[in-house]
């Protein structure tokens, strides 16, 4: 991998990740941008005791614009994007809307392909290798910020989920805190700990998941996936290194090549669930499964507040799920998720796995 680092006319890095190493990265941005002025503030609930960032600037974001207009594919002639050259493998820039900037964290925008007609499920392995380099590198990077205590890799796909640019790309949050759901996780595992003296909640998780089956949907010499005993969404899989690392940077060389294979499989079972006989026949015609694919790693800031926990108590683990219930219908979140975040399945996950197992690569 070959990674070249510039800046945008408005002062924004970039940075180009190449499979090959003889890129040259070269190419100016020629837009005529004003520095980038950002209005992003963090405001702590007292009563819940969480964060909410205020982005105001993000009104005037980008909204859907037609394919010949996206700010995502290389710039070519005089159609000039957010990537000066005129193609790239993948690459990384700061976010122009970001909701988090300066004091208050970092955004970043991860293309994962210059193809804007394609999907992550139509990368190669290859190239699916080449976005784990970059997530990985990213979160190396962004965790010496002073400003950030936890990077959150992810991905959303589709409309349904709230995207409003279509080419493939994910996004990396560095947040100032540590986010809720994290936090959850973390005082989860400190009471599992105390508890049994010592025992590991995410490693029971796993073993258990192993050891019923019935949830399980794919398993390999290095990582596993299931639906998780309490999913809350209706399709949800929850993908596991076999050794337990904190995060990205802690995999080693075998996961990180059987990565690709095992992720595209994945997400190309997603985009199968609502096709053929037993999706009904609302099914045909489908469009690609709306998802949302989450990196889960231990936060580099202090854990004070978790007694008896460390960062390699943590698993770096993937949440993927979709919001679609079955065929034509989301699964919206009311009153119960929404204001007293109580989840209500309609799938039972024993029958998602089921289904996900039915879709495999033959």
């Amino acid at each position: 991998m070959k990674k070249t680092s510039t800046r945008l006319a408005d002062g924004r890095e970039l940075i180009y990740y190449d499979a090959g190493d003889d890129k040259v990265r070269d190419a100016v941005d020629r837009r005529p941008l004003d520095p980038t002025v950002t209005t992003s503030e963090v405001r702590r609930d007292p009563l819940l005791g969480d964060s909410v960032a205020i982005a105001s600037h993000r009104q005037g974001r980008i909204y859907h614009p037609p394919a010949n207009e996206c700010p995502l594919c290389p710039s070519s002639g005089d159609r000039l994007s957010e990537i000066p050259d005129s193609s790239y493998d993948v690459v990384v820039f700061e976010n122009r809307f970001p909701s988090l900037a300066g004091d208050s964290g970092r955004c970043e925008v991860v293309c994962f392909t210059s193809d804007h007609d394609a999907s992550f499920a139509d990368l190669t392995e290859a190239q699916a290798g080449l976005v784990l380099e970059a997530w990985t590198d990213r979160t190396a990077e962004l965790s010496h910020l002073p400003s950030v205590e936890q990077v959150f890799c992810f991905e959303n796909r589709g409309a349904e989920i709230g995207v409003t640019l279509g080419h493939p790309h994910g996004q990396i949050y560095g947040y100032p805190f540590i986010t809720p759901r994290t936090a959850l996780m973390l005082r989860s595992l400190a009471a599992h700990k105390e508890a049994t003296g010592g025992g590991n909640l995410f490693d029971e998780v796993v073993a258990r998941e192993l050891a019923d089956g019935s949830r399980v949907v794919l398993s390999s010499e290095n990582w596993v996936a299931f639906v998780p005993y309490a999913a809350h969404w209706p399709y949800e899989v929850h993908l596991y290194p076999r050794r337990r690392v904190p995060d990205l940077l802690g995999l080693d060389e075998a996961a990180r090549t059987e990565f690709p294979q095992v992720y595209l499989e994945l997400l190309r079972r997603f985009d199968r669930i609502f096709d053929g006989p037993d999706s009904g026949k609302e099914g045909a015609g489908e469009p690609p499964t709306p998802y949302i694919a989450a990196w889960h790693q231990a936060p580099f800031g202090p854990l004070e507040d978790f007694e008896g926990v460390n960062r390699d108590d943590f698993a770096l683990h993937l949440e993927l799920f979709t919001i679609r219930r079955t065929s034509g219908k989301l699964k919206f979140l009311a009153g119960s998720e929404s204001g007293m975040n109580v989840f209500i399945n309609d799938v039972p996950p024993e029958s998602a796995a089921q289904r996900l197992r039915e879709v495999a690569s033959s």
